[in-house]
């Protein structure tokens, strides 16, 4: 089993210093892909629940720095050489497709084809007010994006004609290094989400997801799989627990799950962020407890 880490972005893992400490240290450890999410816009008192704790509310503060994902990673690629990328998530419906496919190639490129684009819907109703984005809809809004950046990448000049974007023999350029191509992995831990990676993706990405309820959470997704004619095993499943311990990985790995991802925050030094990576890398790249030895 693969080991990520989603602990770039935030607060003190904002920081460069602290990135460039992280992600040459995570290269270094074993663990095979860094992510970073994405908010734009955070507030003070939000309406709407955080979908990813019991009491609805997300825990980092409203005034935290967050940066953007793309270019934290493109910070990330420029000082490593073989760690993979990936958004975790991007909040798709909130941006434009045309911008967001030459983005994603861009750095696709710079990092020589280390880059996956993860994505969601979005939950939070004030931050897509604020970008001027209906809430509603935003569900069909990711799916048809997904479609015209795949036009996008595969075609030269590429056409699309939809409910919320539309475009007529357009160039964008570069493409994906990979045949035209770029890996699509879904977020979000609904049913919904589910049938949303069945149909639309590459993978998908559970998020503080309790251990015991992955197996459940995959049979579905194997079910919405196996409606669309696709087998579970044609996507890549990443998976970060909210009560995970190394004796979860042989279950994990039994239930199908493909990648770990460890969430942190790395504290402010770049020493002490090295040597936290190392930390971590010591309990979960070579754990010595009954669960045995992860794959690298």
């Amino acid at each position: 089993m693969r080991l990520g880490l989603h602990a770039l972005g935030i607060g003190d893992g904002a920081r460069p210093e602290v990135i460039r400490a992280v992600a040459v240290a995570a290269e270094a450890h074993g663990f095979a892909r860094l992510w970073c999410g994405e908010h734009v816009v955070l507030v003070d008192a939000p309406v709407s629940r955080y979908p990813y704790a019991d009491d609805g509310r997300i825990a980092v503060p409203a005034d935290a720095d967050w940066l953007d994902p793309l270019l934290a990673l493109a910070f990330a690629a420029a000082v490593t050489s073989r760690i993979e990328l990936a958004t975790g998530v991007l909040l798709l419906p909130e941006h434009n497709p045309v911008v967001v496919a030459k983005q994603a190639a861009t750095l696709d490129v710079l990092s020589a084809g280390r880059f996956g684009l993860g994505v969601g819907v979005g939950w939070s109703a004030e931050e897509f007010a604020a970008l001027g984005v209906p809430f509603a809809g935003r569900g069909r809004r990711t799916e048809e994006y997904l479609a015209a950046m795949r036009a996008l990448w595969s075609g030269d000049p590429a056409s699309f004609d939809g409910e919320f974007t539309r475009f007529d023999a357009i160039r964008v350029n570069p493409k994906p290094l990979r045949g035209g191509r770029l890996p699509v992995v879904v977020g979000g831990n609904s049913d919904t989400a589910l049938r949303r990676a069945a149909g639309h993706a590459d993978g998908w990405y559970g998020f503080n997801v309790p251990a015991a309820q992955v197996r459940s959470r995959v049979g579905v997704l194997a079910e919405e799989c196996a409606r669309r004619g696709r087998a579970v095993e044609e996507l890549t499943i990443a998976v970060a627990l909210s009560d995970g311990t190394p004796e979860h990985l042989p279950g994990l790995a039994a239930a199908g799950v493909t990648e770990l991802v460890v969430v942190g925050a790395p504290p402010p030094e770049p020493a002490a962020a090295a040597a936290w990576v190392a930390d971590l890398a010591r309990t979960w790249v070579r754990p010595d407890g009954p669960a045995g030895a992860a794959d690298r």
